[in-house]
Formats: structure tokens, sequence, C-alpha cells
């Protein structure tokens, strides 16, 4: 008899407790609930800082991550394991094409999201080549020495964003280094689950230091709560229509492929983790993000990727029900339609969020230097060495081409640079590393 569409889901057998839950099984119904709970802490710190970083409403992106996820687990059948959040890999781009001065609101919001619509479009129509002709020709265009690289630049790309938002008085330097060493300690002392959350268990911490310093304490500038009080506990979030920019489609469209290589990394992760082949849910898991993207960017929200955080969690509990996504995108769906909640988010001090920023653009960074290491790319490969060193500097330096109304950012130049660079290396002979 043919496969069901979707899964069955079956209970875990009686006694098996503490085994491997599988992605067609489920634990007792209040076990699930927590595990949702937990998956959206788990998302929760980067899927709220990269909105505040682009200034977007973090309130609708949460709402957005909820609608995105149950988007990709109806493409995928509810076969692969996946939470959808906010996509790091937008916030530079997303700032030079609307002028985001780096405090409140974006004014030019909508310029970007037809830029976001537009790489969804480009991510979703990989995402149907893929399911027609499979991953090989994607695998042969990014490696991992790619792939790393690639991953590698969003992160130093995104450096000078995260220290020019701390440098505007000694104070705020001063408590950016203070979150650093929080989000640290969490990182290195904690155990368990709170270690994994180290983002958000960090961010928390400087947020109480710097409410004792400053309200308390009458240093630097206060936590204004007035909007806290003032705001509804429910209300509709608020959506943002597109404006259709060539420029800025043009711009943000590329940074499909960036999405294509992180989707294709978590899932083969996962693959791993499972013991089971997720090959041919590639293509619809492309589309299902890619189609989340499209509908995030005509509500105003920020586009979206499958999440590492969330993967880690699964790594951790062994838990890979994907009931328990559905759980948790519906939990954010009702995060989202609380004004009170968005507000809580707004009051969090810049220096903080630059402080939290500088870890979470570091870790970007090592996480592709972590691809090639796990991979074990050879570097004693000129072809290897000249493309990871090409593109790293071009990403960082923010390298830009233009070519009639046709342009691309530093992440933009290094991406299709290192895809192009390796294609005509690659048929090379190796040879020895340069001195």
């Amino acid at each position: 008899m043919a496969d069901s569409y979707f899964p069955r889901w079956r209970p875990q057998s009686a006694g098996a407790e503490g085994r491997v839950v599988g992605t067609d099984e489920r634990l007792a119904w209040p076990q699930m609930f927590a595990m949702g709970v937990q998956h959206v802490v788990a998302m929760f710190g980067s899927t709220v800082l990269a909105p505040l970083l682009m200034g977007f409403d973090p309130n609708l992106c949460i709402f957005m991550s909820g609608i995105g996820t149950l988007l990709f687990f109806v493409l995928v059948g509810g076969r692969v394991p996946s939470y959808l959040g906010s996509s790091f890999a937008f916030i530079g781009l997303v700032i030079a094409v609307t002028g985001y001065g780096g405090h409140g609101p974006n004014l030019n919001i909508p310029v970007a999201l037809g830029g976001i619509i537009a790489c969804g479009v480009v991510y979703a129509i990989v995402g149907l080549i893929v399911s027609a002709v499979g991953t090989t020709w994607i695998e042969t265009l990014m490696p991992p020495v790619v792939t790393g690289a690639i991953v590698c630049v969003i992160g130093l790309n995104l450096a000078p964003i995260a220290v020019h938002g701390v440098s505007g008085s000694n104070f705020d330097s001063w408590m950016a280094l203070i979150t650093v060493l929080c989000v640290g300690a969490v990182a290195v002392f904690a155990h368990g689950m709170l270690q994994r959350l180290l983002i958000l268990v960090g961010l928390l911490m400087a947020y109480v230091i710097y409410a004792i310093v400053t309200n308390g304490m009458g240093m630097g500038k206060p936590i204004d709560f007035s909007i806290v009080a003032n705001a509804a506990w429910f209300g509709m979030p608020h959506f943002t229509a597109p404006v259709f920019n060539f420029q800025a489609m043009t711009l943000l469209a590329p940074i499909a492929v960036i999405l294509v290589a992180e989707n294709l990394g978590h899932i083969k992760a996962v693959s791993a983790m499972t013991g089971q082949n997720l090959d041919r849910y590639v293509g619809r898991a492309f589309l299902g993000d890619g189609l989340a993207t499209i509908v995030s960017g005509f509500a105003g929200g920020t586009g979206v990727t499958t999440y590492a955080e969330n993967i880690g969690v699964m790594a951790v509990t062994k838990i890979y029900s994907t009931l328990v996504f559905v759980i948790a995108a519906l939990i954010a769906l009702v995060l989202g339609f609380s004004p009170k909640f968005g507000a809580v988010i707004q009051t969090i001090p810049g220096p903080v969020l630059g402080g939290v920023s500088i870890v979470v653009f570091g870790l970007i960074a090592v996480t592709g230097a972590r691809i090639w290491v796990v991979n074990k790319v050879d570097f004693s490969d000129n072809r290897n060495l000249i493309v990871a060193a090409v593109t790293l500097v071009l990403g960082a330096g923010d390298f830009s081409l233009k070519l009639g109304g046709f342009g691309l950012g530093g992440i933009g130049t290094a991406t299709f640079g290192a895809i192009i660079l390796y294609a005509l290396l690659r048929r090379k002979p190796a040879q020895g590393a340069v001195a």
C-alpha cells in the first residue's frame, strides 16, 4: 500500500521512554506541548534579533515564523522536522537598500519587502527544479568549501554593523562588552538546555544589569517601560504591503543561493541525526521555505530559513517528531496576537542588542569554518585555498558590483564569486599549497 502524504504519528510504545522519537512518532500530548514551548524558546532569540537589526516589527516576524513553519510542514508532508525563523542572510542587503540607521522602525520596509518576495520566488523555482532533477547539481556547484565560505561571509559582512551600533557612546560600548561576557558566561558555565539557550539567557542577564545601572543608578539612557504598560494584551499584527523596486529586487533575489546552501546543510544534518535519507524531500523543503518567504514578504515580515537552533534542540533531546513543530508554530501565532509581548521586545536596549549581535555574527562566521572542519576540506589544494580566501575578502570588505540596473552587495558578490570561481578552477588538477 502506498504511503500516505502525512505520517500517522504513532504514539511511542510503552517502555520505550528515553529512546529516540522518530519523525513519525509522538509522545504524550503534555510532553509534546512542553517540547513545542522549548522549540519556541530556542528560535526566539534569533527570530527577534534579526528583525530588530533591520527595523522590522519583531512581533509580526514571530507570527510569520509560525505561518512559515506550518506552510513548510504541509509542503514536506510532515516528513522533515524544521522550524522556520528570520534569516540573518538578509540583514546587510536590507540595510543597504533601505538606508536604515539602526534605531527604531525602518520607514523603508516596503522596498525591502519587494526584494524579499523576489528572493522567495527564485528560491521556490530552485525547489521546483530540484524536485524534478534532484540535488546533484547543487552539491556540485556548492561543495563544502563554497558553502562554508558563504556562511562565514554572512557573519564577517555583518560585523561592522554590530560594532557601529554600539559605538555611539562610551557607555554603550561598555554595556555591549558586558552583554558579550553574559552570553559567554552562559555558554561556558551553564549546563543542559540552559546552555543551549545561551543567546536568550545572556540577553536577559544583560537586560537586568542594564536596567539596574540606568533605571536604578541613573547612568545612561533608562529603559522606558511605559510602552509595555500602554500596550494591549491582544490585537492584530501590524501588516505592511510591499513595494516592488527593481534595484532592491535584483539586490535581494540572489540571497536565495545562500538560503539553498543553508537549507541543504540543515537537511543533511537532520538526515544524519535521524538515520533517514531525506534527499527526496529536499526540493519540497526548498519550495516550502521559498513560499514561506514570499508569504512573509507580502505580510511585512523578514525572509525566513530553517533554523540551526532548533536542529540543536533535536540533537540534545533526540525527539524528532514533526508534530512538535506544529505545536511550536501555533504557540508563535498566539504570541503574534499580543501587542504587549511585542512592546516588551521593543524595550531591549540598543547596547544590549548590539552586544548580542557581536556574538551572533561571530558565531555565524565560525559556523562557516565548522563546515570546513566537519567536511575535512583540504586546504592543501590550491583550488579550495583560493576560493575560500577570495570569498572571505570580497564579503568582509563588502565588495560591490554594478552592471546597468543590476547590483550586488558584498554578500551577493562573495556568494556568486565563490560558486563561479570554484566552477572555473575545479577542473584543474590539484596542486600544492601556496607557500
